[in-house]
């Protein structure tokens, strides 16, 4: 950028041209001694902030540390100091008063966080008004690009650095896009470009509605969905370029065939002269990329996964197949050496190195051999620390367990669960990646979704571990070194980027928009069904499901609130849900040219299919299901277009059902219990 402004004009070679972090750097030093550090500090990243929280908070999970770094670094991007009402972090700690100490024990070191480079100079601006002038003075022209990703902390800074409370004539420009705001879980507050005319008296707006990206017909369903966000600015997007192809909606009946759908998308381009490098696949879950993964490799698609890592690579995989592996063989030093303190049991390096050498054996030729290492453990307990002796036999009787899990009369997928369960690695890794708290959790569920239904029996194991071998060889020969791959991505990871063609995938309820969210959470859910969209050129794909596999077993799934949203802008294909498209009938008629006919979906609410579903499965109506028992259907909706009945158990549990779609999950009890 400074490379570029220069170019323009040679006299900005003496301009700031900075990141917000860096400024504040910058800011520090200049002014150290307004803040009691030296000119030579050191900014803390969070592995040096947990280790100050470690030294203050002992004897807390690893997760729980992680945990408390990002809240207090969240509450540096809100301004906050530990003397605010921090309620609106929902902390399960003790927030304010571990915080402060935290404070103290930086403090005392003379160092930074990266927090501290924002907070500390709005500090000092508003406490001190010789240095508050003398900035004011320095920089009477302030731009800010990306203005939609700033947070609280920045745009206080902004403010202060401007002077435009005191009335200071400074020129401010900031450059951004409401639409694109997507990082609210990393602070950014959509807010602050929304409410920039109020708190910056006398501002000119400068829409800028011509994009030369994306066809007229992509912009079109961009737009029809985050119109409908009360909170934004508003603008009409008018492409440069023509209207372009039609955006293709297919319904699929579940993962397997979205993903399916997508490879022969792909390979039929390719076959026409396409590179793989024009596609991109987004989604909303990082879990959702395991199964395109495994359908590239056997295919020997060239892709990468874009700003994340691939699902073999990950910790939690590589954690939960070190487990399993070492079930396999007890001799396999690499995985013992990962799982044995993982997650902590208080056994430390200096343990673990007496372990491996008793575990050392030389035989009949001389070679060195590892032995069975849960016979070294045992064996070794005597010498062991008391705390070293406890995580040893805790370790053990994971095995154990393990061992007695073991059984033929039951699936692999159904063992590797226990292994998830029993190791603890679903409570290590809970709550730990960008903004989807159970995205490891997840990732490990997804290592139970085999292709193939292996047994638990020895042999399948052991062709199930080839089987990961084999992929992983296969990965690193198809990595494309030339650039010309498919691009695999979480939709949050696609802003900046462009594609030929893009699919985006799982475009259901609860996975796109994810969770259950309301309110500002599902405007800023619309904001990234935007960005994805406005990443193509050419072409765009939208794909939805009816199942899903979701934490750990299949959920049937309804067609994402989006769809609807802007379905007149769609040429729709595959098997069309009941009740979609009902308060558009004929918009949704004119682009169904595949399927079900439209109107035998997009009828009145007085649709007879559904009123005969409802009259069968009525409220007070007894039922059985195998996994939860005798029940009573209490609850009955239409609402949705679906019908949806509550039922509540013996036990008291209440599960809600889909009876047109989940055959076989109740049984009508005719004769009563």
């Amino acid at each position: 950028m400074r490379e570029r402004a220069v170019a323009i004009d040679s006299r900005a070679a003496d301009a700031q041209i900075r990141t917000f972090h860096s400024f504040g750097s910058w800011f520090l030093r200049k002014f150290a001694e307004q803040t009691g550090l030296d000119s030579s500090f050191t900014v803390y990243d969070e592995d040096d902030m947990a280790s100050i929280i470690k030294d203050i908070v002992p004897g807390m999970k690893p997760r729980e540390y992680t945990t408390l770094v990002k809240q207090i670094s969240l509450a540096k991007d809100y301004c906050l100091t530990p003397d605010d009402d921090l309620s609106k972090i929902e902390s399960e700690f003790d927030l304010n008063l571990i915080y402060k100490k935290y404070q103290e024990s930086l403090r005392a070191t003379k160092n930074v966080d990266f927090g501290d480079l924002i907070m500390l100079p709005v500090q000092i601006l508003e406490a001190n008004k010789e240095v508050a002038d003398y900035i004011h003075n320095r920089f009477k022209v302030i731009m800010v690009d990306e203005y939609q990703d700033s947070n609280i902390a920045q745009y206080r800074l902004l403010q202060e650095l401007s002077g435009v409370k005191e009335g200071n004539d400074s020129y401010v420009c900031v450059v951004g896009d409401d639409d694109q705001s997507i990082y609210r879980f990393r602070g950014a507050e959509v807010e602050n470009i929304l409410t920039f005319q109020e708190k910056f008296p006398g501002t000119q707006i400068i829409k800028l509605e011509t994009n030369y990206r994306s066809t007229g017909s992509i912009l079109k369903t961009a737009d029809l969905v985050v119109n409908k966000n009360a909170g934004r600015l508003g603008k009409t997007l008018v492409s440069a370029r023509e209207e372009g192809d039609v955006p293709v909606l297919t319904f699929l009946p579940d993962q397997t065939f979205e993903t399916n759908f997508v490879y022969e998308l792909i390979k039929q381009s390719v076959a026409q002269g396409a590179r793989y490098s024009d596609w991109a696949v987004f989604y909303r879950m990082n879990s959702q990329a395991r199964e395109f993964e495994t359908k590239f490799l056997h295919n020997n698609i060239p892709y990468e996964i874009y700003g994340s890592l691939k699902f073999l690579e990950r910790e939690e995989i590589k954690d939960a197949l070190a487990y399993i592996s070492f079930f396999a063989n007890h001799r396999d030093v690499v995985s013992f050496k990962r799982i044995v303190n993982k997650p902590a049991r208080g056994i430390g390096d200096k343990t673990l190195k007496t372990i491996l050498q008793n575990g050392m054996q030389t035989g009949e030729n001389g070679e060195l051999l590892y032995a069975d290492f849960i016979d070294v453990l045992r064996s070794s307990l005597m010498s062991l620390s008391k705390k070293a002796c406890e995580g040893a036999e805790k370790f053990i009787r994971i095995f154990e367990k393990l061992e007695n899990s073991f059984s033929g009369e039951k699936l692999l997928a159904d063992f590797i669960s226990d292994v998830i369960h029993f190791s603890e690695l679903d409570e290590y890794h809970k709550g730990s990646e960008d903004g989807e708290d159970d995205s490891r959790v997840e990732n490990l569920r997804n290592l139970m979704k085999m292709e193939k239904p292996y047994k638990c029996t020895s042999e399948d194991l052991a062709a199930f571990l080839d089987s990961i071998t084999l992929e992983r060889t296969v990965g690193e020969k198809t990595d494309s070194s030339d650039g010309n791959a498919v691009v695999l991505s979480t939709l949050h990871n696609t802003k900046g980027l462009e594609f030929n063609r893009v699919v985006i995938t799982g475009l259901e309820e609860g996975v796109f928009p994810y969770g259950n969210k309301t309110g500002p959470e599902i405007e800023e859910e619309r904001r990234l069904f935007y960005v994805g969209v406005t990443r193509a050129r050419d072409n765009l794909y939208i794909t939805s499901t009816q199942k899903r596999f979701l934490y750990g077993h299949w959920e049937f799934v309804r067609p994402s609130r989006f769809i609807q949203e802007a379905a007149t802008s769609f040429k729709i294909q595959g098997t069309v849900p009941f009740g979609f498209g009902r308060s558009n009938a004929q918009k949704v008629q004119t682009y169904s040219s595949f399927g079900r006919d439209a109107s035998a979906f997009a009828s009145n609410s007085e649709n007879t299919e559904l009123k005969e579903l409802a009259a069968k499965w009525k409220k007070g109506l007894k039922v059985y299901n195998d996994d939860y028992g005798y029940g009573v259907i209490t609850f009955q909706s239409t609402d949705s277009g679906e019908l949806v009945v509550e039922v509540t158990f013996e036990t008291g549990t209440r599960k809600k059902f889909m009876p047109q779609y989940q055959k076989g999950k109740l049984d009508i009890i005719k004769d009563g219990y």
